[in-house]
C-alpha cells in the first residue's frame, strides 16, 4: 500500500470514529446518546455536542439534557422542543425552540405506547424506579417513557452556570442553579431508563432522567423530587 493511499484509509478511520463518538445508537435500541454527564461535570465540556435542529425525525421524538454551557434545561416532547431559563429564584421562561445546543443529551422516537395507570403506592422517584424495572425485565432497553397526571408536589431545578465559569466538578457545575418546588399541579414527565448508562444520561445513583413540564408549558426542569397523585405510565410498546 503506497503511503498516499495509508494516510487516506487512516484518516477515513478517525473520521468514522469521530462520528461514531458523537451519536452512539445505544444497545440496539433506537435511544440515542451524545456526549456524556460525566463528562460535563467532572471534564468541564459544556460546549454543544449536538444541535437539536438536525435531528430531522420529530415523529414521536422524545429528548432531554442541559442547555449548552449548562444555561438552561432542554426537553423534547413529542418532536416539540422546550427549553427552560432562569429569570429569579422564583421565575423562569419556557420557549419553544429549536436553534439550541446541548452538552450531552439522550433523544429516541416511540410512536406506540402501552398505557397503564400508576399504583397508588408508586409516590416517589425510587419507587418509580423499581416499578419500572421490575415491568420492563423482558424489554429492549434504554427506553423512553412517559407520564401524565397530577402530582401534589415537586421540585425541578433548571441549570443557571455564570458566564465564563470553569467546571471540574460536579458542585462547580451546579453553581447558579436555581430550584422551584411545585403544588398540585397537572404536569407531564419525559424520562429515559437504563441500568447501563450511569454518568452517561443517568446519574450515579440513579437508572432514571426525567423533565418536567406543567400542563401550562410555564415550568419545565429537571425533575428531583415528586409525589405522584393520580398518573398515567405510558411505556414503549414492545
Amino acid at each position: 500500500m503506497s503511503r498516499i493511499s495509508y494516510f487516506v484509509l487512516l484518516t477515513l478511520i478517525l473520521i468514522l470514529n469521530c462520528n461514531s463518538n458523537k451519536r452512539d445508537q445505544l444497545d440496539n435500541s433506537n435511544v440515542i446518546s451524545v456526549g456524556a454527564m460525566r463528562d460535563v461535570m467532572w471534564k468541564g465540556e459544556l460546549d454543544g455536542k449536538i444541535k437539536l435542529d438536525t435531528i430531522k425525525n420529530k415523529s414521536g421524538l422524545y429528548g432531554l439534557g442541559p442547555e449548552i454551557y449548562l444555561s438552561g434545561e432542554i426537553l423534547i416532547n413529542n418532536g416539540k422542543i422546550f427549553v427552560s431559563r432562569v429569570v429569579t429564584d422564583s421565575a423562569m421562561i419556557v420557549e419553544e425552540k429549536e436553534n439550541i445546543e446541548a452538552p450531552f443529551f439522550v433523544y429516541g422516537n416511540v410512536n406506540n405506547w402501552t398505557e397503564m395507570q400508576l399504583p397508588k403506592t408508586i409516590t416517589s422517584i425510587k419507587s418509580l424506579e423499581e416499578f419500572i424495572n421490575d415491568k420492563t425485565k423482558t424489554q429492549k432497553r434504554p427506553f423512553a417513557f412517559k407520564l401524565r397526571g397530577t402530582i401534589s408536589s415537586g421540585v425541578i431545578h433548571v441549570q443557571n452556570l455564570p458566564k465564563g465559569t470553569k467546571v471540574s466538578s460536579p458542585k462547580e457545575a451546579h453553581q447558579g442553579q436555581v430550584n422551584y418546588k411545585l403544588a398540585s399541579e397537572h404536569v407531564e414527565i419525559i424520562g429515559f431508563f437504563s441500568t447501563e448508562h450511569q454518568g452517561i444520561f443517568t446519574h450515579h445513583d440513579s437508572y432514571l432522567h426525567m423533565h418536567l413540564i406543567t400542563k401550562d408549558l410555564k415550568k419545565m426542569g429537571h425533575l428531583d423530587e415528586v409525589i405522584f397523585d393520580n398518573m398515567t405510565l405510558f411505556l414503549p410498546k414492545s
